[in-house]
């Protein structure tokens, strides 16, 4: 018999790395600004994704 899945539940905990040093901390701290925008606005149009998904069945 097989099994359907319809819901999966993923979390994550993710915690700064404190323990790294940056020579300049003004480039280092606008890419991971940007690498965090960018992770963001992937996580958004996923989101968006699966709810026209479920609006067009």
């Amino acid at each position: 018999m097989p099994i359907e899945i319809r819901e999966l539940v993923i979390r994550a905990h993710i915690e700064p790395d404190d323990h790294r040093s940056t020579t300049n901390g003004a480039v280092s701290g606008s890419t991971n600004d940007r690498q965090q925008e960018d992770l963001i606005r992937a996580c958004v149009q996923e989101v968006l994704r699966i709810l026209e998904d479920k609006r067009e069945r």
